[in-house]
């Protein structure tokens, strides 16, 4: 029986006597991009320097060259190497294959934590943690889901589906690490408080992430970035562009910074609306050379956690016009009355005539959001907490 309290604060002192010994670590998740590819690749570096043995199992079809030049990067740092196979998004036969597969490899690497990270990949490394204990291993089970089921309404056949095969991978896990206190409060709400401790861990930053970002001389009015999918709202940035134009007779320049197999979608939309001329598309890049093309960040997200790149834009001095879902208010903390509802281009194109129109008041809240997350996202303060959970969960079993 678990003897840790319902919830970790990172007061809990390890049992006397608790073992310091490097530990065998395994992250599992599907999909090699976005915030939380970063977030892992950010704690599979710090946990190395700590004296762990690290190794990372993922998803071998998705990811361009951007994603695949860092995990060349961090794959000298990972004494437990780089696993890649095909793990399908949605729910198929073929999870049978991959998951015996990973099960495998999994069980070679000997673990002493496999945590989990996303709904798919949370499916794959509970269950196969929970084999593997079966068969006498004393892997602990840690699941981090980054949004992932968390996005769907309960009232819907999807989101009842999702969120009853999570109360029976709960039974299979042996503690929660949330990105954002917006995150466990979800989970307790949509799927109930699991008999697992639970902790929070903001995602955090890099000291250098904090200097400014100077926009280059020719730099364009906005900037979209990230992964094209519905869920970051695209095509509300792109129709927000259009209403602007429409309003004022002149359409803003605009960058689209990133992949995704839906991407030929916006692409087109963007032409159909004759904003060929104003928007351009770019492949994948890093943030801080993106944020050097415009002058605004625009991310107008139907559903986040805690992310990544609204971090990474406040920290470089970025004026950012997001909205207020997951949990954007934490990252603006007095100043959330500025985030945006999602789904309102309308509202969206009103704040981005605003920021045009008085570029030194979009400056001013850009610089105090991010005086407010300079102490309160670190990306070591993460990595001790995520760490701490780890080894308290272990003594404790």
């Amino acid at each position: 029986m678990n003897q840790l309290a319902p919830h970790l604060d990172g007061a809990l002192p390890l049992a006397a006597g608790a073992s310091e010994r490097p530990l065998r670590i395994v992250h599992c998740f599907r999909a090699p991009v976005g915030g939380l590819f970063r977030h892992v690749c950010d704690l599979a570096e710090i946990q190395k320097k700590k004296g762990h043995q690290v190794g990372i199992v993922c998803d071998s079809s998705t990811g361009g060259d951007f994603e695949g030049t860092i995990l060349e990067r961090i794959a000298p740092m990972l004494s437990l190497g780089i696993h890649r196979f095909p793990m399908r998004r949605e729910i198929s036969p073929a999870d049978v294959a991959a998951t015996w597969r990973a099960t495998r490899e999994i069980r070679a690497l000997k673990p002493d934590v496999l945590h989990a990270h996303g709904a798919k990949g949370g499916a794959y490394a509970r269950l196969i943690g929970t084999l593997l204990r079966a068969t006498g291993s004393p892997v602990t089970r840690i699941y981090t889901p980054h949004g992932g089921s968390l996005q769907f309404d309960p009232k819907t056949n999807a989101g009842r589906v999702f969120f009853a095969f999570e109360r029976i991978l709960s039974s299979m896990t042996d503690a929660f690490i949330f990105v954002s206190q917006y995150e466990e409060d979800a989970f307790v709400a949509k799927i109930g408080r699991p008999r697992a401790p639970m902790t929070v861990a903001l995602n955090g930053l890099r000291a250098e992430e904090f200097v400014p970002v100077t926009p280059n001389a020719d730099a364009r009015d906005f900037l979209f970035i990230g992964l094209m999918r519905p869920l970051k709202g695209p095509e509300e940035f792109i129709r927000a562009l259009a209403i602007v134009r429409d309003r004022t007779g002149r359409a803003p320049t605009a960058w689209m910074v990133g992949g995704g197999d839906e991407k030929p979608v916006y692409e087109k939309m963007v032409r159909d609306l004759g904003l060929s001329e104003a928007v351009t598309f770019r492949a994948p890049m890093p943030p801080r050379e993106a944020f050097a093309l415009a002058r605004v960040v625009v991310a107008p997200s139907r559903h986040e956690s805690l992310p990544y790149l609204i971090l990474e834009s406040i920290a470089a001095g970025m004026p950012t016009l997001t909205t207020r879902v997951g949990g954007l208010a934490e990252v603006f903390g007095p100043d959330a009355d500025h985030l945006l509802p999602p789904n309102d281009a309308e509202r969206l194109a009103d704040a981005m005539m605003q920021s045009l129109a008085n570029p030194a008041d979009a400056a001013a809240v850009a610089t105090r959001v991010r005086a407010y997350i300079r102490p309160r996202f670190s990306v070591e303060a993460m990595a001790a907490t995520i760490c701490r959970t780890y080894r308290q969960v272990v003594t404790a079993r």
